[in-house]
Order: structure tokens, then sequence, then C-alpha cells
């Protein structure tokens, strides 16, 4: 009898942590609170290096907003970043919008990104700042939902969830599963378990006070996660933070190599696993492949390890096919459900290797990882 159990043990976490994820996202979705009509000045802040697909696309996006005032500055580093001719034609197409660019290569920190973040906020003027990746696209209500909950004193920062609904190809369905699979959901479980106390970088509003108050983008210069600790630094200064239901865009290319998204993934992991040690290392219980592994090595290969292997997925593929057709709206699943157990078993690969790791490639850059999440700049180290 207790052979016959160990197998359907082995999967409970996962099939306990899915129904808690199940549960969670439909409370946040269920009833989103109505927003105040406040539409205060807001200064949106891109920091770009390079070409993201459909740069141009994505810039515009965010030109064509329903919103009574607004300034866009771009901070590029370098007068040979081939994202410059795009950003001057946006400016010649959109003459009625505030757009602003600053090229400095100025490095104050590791983080590159949060240098160009500097020049930008230099040039801002308005009290609400909005940051966002340059590969997000947004729809033309998207700073009225993240900037109406400021109307509250009290609220430092609105972040926002992602999806990718648009997917070019196996790898992007792979990356673009795990937003929807692993990422929303966890968010959801955080929101609920714990409150929210980090930014995701996709997509964050910050009120230029609560920056100030932890020192302005500065504090954040020599971080990996600076989204993360942009966060947690204003909610430990007293502020709240807002998960807003508004999903941006990240718009993948459809070129990239197998080798990238790896890399790319790892970056992620050993990120999380200095920001949040805890939680990380404990995420482990939770995911679904090694359940699946464990159970059937348990029974020896028996029945009782393929009916658990085949339980947890059938209720693993029925809730990530409601986060994505309901919840998310991404209309990812079920078209790519076959790829959900090479997802599942790239997360657990990539989460082995992010315990063990402290080097991390950035847009081509070295990083050594050390503890608290500050990076150190390798050079031309090689991996």
């Amino acid at each position: 009898m207790l052979r016959e159990a160990l197998p359907f043990l082995a999967v409970t976490p996962s099939l306990a942590y899915a129904a808690i994820t199940l549960h969670c996202g439909r409370s946040f979705f269920a009833n989103p609170a109505a927003l105040p009509d406040h539409a205060p000045p807001v200064s949106i802040l891109k920091p770009v290096r390079g070409v993201d697909g459909d740069s141009f696309e994505n810039f515009s996006s965010f030109c064509r907003q329903d919103y009574p005032r607004y300034q866009i500055v771009f901070a590029v580093a370098s007068h040979e970043d081939p994202v410059l001719p795009i950003i001057e034609r946006l400016m010649q197409a959109y003459p009625e919008t505030d757009i602003e660019l600053v090229v400095d290569p100025g490095i104050h920190g590791a983080n590159y990104k949060v240098c160009n973040l500097m020049h930008a906020y230099a040039k801002a003027k308005h009290p609400l700042l909005v940051v966002c990746d340059s590969d997000i696209r947004v729809g033309e209500g998207y700073l009225r939902q993240v900037c109406a909950p400021f109307a509250d004193p009290e609220v430092g920062l609105v972040t926002s969830l992602y999806r990718s609904s648009q997917v070019r190809g196996t790898g992007c369905a792979i990356e673009a599963l795990g937003f929807c699979c692993e990422m929303i959901p966890n968010v959801m479980a955080a929101l609920k378990l714990e409150g929210l106390s980090f930014a995701l970088g996709a997509s964050m509003a910050v009120r230029r006070e609560a920056l100030e108050r932890i020192g302005g983008f500065e504090a954040l210069v020599d971080y990996l996660a600076d989204d993360y600790q942009l966060g947690n630094m204003i909610h430990r200064a007293g502020y709240r933070l807002e998960l807003s239901p508004y999903f941006v865009e990240s718009v993948m290319r459809g070129d990239e190599k197998l080798s990238e998204l790896l890399s790319r993934q790892l970056r992620w992991g050993r990120t999380m696993r200095v920001s949040r040690p805890g939680g990380y290392l404990a995420s482990g219980i939770t995911l679904p492949f090694p359940g699946a592994v464990l159970a059937l090595l348990l029974s020896g290969g028996g029945a009782a390890g393929w009916l658990a292997a085949a339980l947890l997925y059938l209720v693993r593929s029925v809730v990530s096919t409601i986060y994505s057709r309901q919840l998310v709206q991404d209309r990812l699943l079920p078209r790519w459900l076959w790829l959900l157990p090479l997802r599942d078993a790239l997360s657990f690969g990539v989460w082995g290797l992010s315990l063990i790791g402290n080097r991390v490639r950035w847009r081509g850059d070295l990083f050594r990882l050390e503890k608290g999440g500050k990076i150190v700049a390798m050079g031309g180290a090689s991996d």
C-alpha cells in the first residue's frame, strides 16, 4: 500500500500549489477595483540599447496614449547605437508628442540600464515617472490604468503583469509559456500570501517623491534586479505597491537562438536566487517536472508512477489553460500545450543551475553576481 501511495505523495506539493495559484489568480482578476479619474502629468523613461523585435511599433504604442499630458524620454549610451535612426523616425512621425532623446555614455555603476535611467531622469519634467523595457508594447489606455492608483498618496509604485500573445516559433513559445504558466501564477500566489513587496521591470510607474526618498536611481545602479530592488526599497520606505491588472505585451524576436534563451532564463533564475533566496530555494518543491520524475522513480517505472505523473500533468494542463485563456488571455494554449513538459524540464534545469553559479550574461556583457544582488562587470571574461 505504501509503495503504491508514494508516487502520489511525490506529486502532492505540485498539485497543491497548482490549486493555490488558480484560486489566487481567480481572486485577483474576478473583481477589479474601479479606478479613480486621476491623470497627473507623467514622464515615460525608456532606457534603450540595440534594436528589439518591432522596435518602431513598440515605441509608437507609447505615442498613441489616451492621456492628457505626458513626455517620453529615450536614453541611449552610444551615438553608434542602431536604435537611434528608429527613435529619430519616431520623433518625425509623432511631432505632437513630447519626445526627448538623451545620448550619454556615462557609466555610474555595473547596471548599464540604470545608468541610462539616470540620464533620462535628468530630463524628466513631471512628478510621476513610468519605466518600461524597450521590448514592451501597450494599448492606448495604458497610462490611465497605471497612473490612476496614484490618487491615493500612500501608493508609491504601480507595476504591471506582462504577456506575449504572439509568438514566432517554438523557442518564443517556450519562453512565453513561462510567463502565463509560471511567472504570473507565482506572482498571484506571492501577492495573496505575502503582499506585494517587489516590482516587475516590464512596467513600473513610480512617484518621484518615493524614488527620491530611496536615493534615486543611483541606489539601484550596482544591482542586477533593479526592478525588484526598486519595488522593495519603496515598500520598505513605507509606501504601498499596487499590481495593475492591465497587461503589457512583451514582443519577442523570432530569430533568437536557444543558447540566448537559456542564458536569459539562467540570468533571471540567479537574479531571483539572490533577491529572494529563501523563497527561490523553496520554489523547487513546487516545480512539477521533478515531482513527476520522482513519482516514476519511486514506483520503479510502474503503473502507480505513471498514473501519478499523468494526474499531475492533467491538473497542470487544466490550470495552465485556464490561466492562458481566461486570466492572462494570451491565446497560447491549448495550441502550445505539448511544450509544457519541456518548459517544465527547462525550468527545473535552470533552477538547479541557478543555485550553483554566480555569473550572468546580460546584453553581451558578463557579470559576477554577489550576495545581496549586486553585480561586478567581468570585462572580457568567458563563461
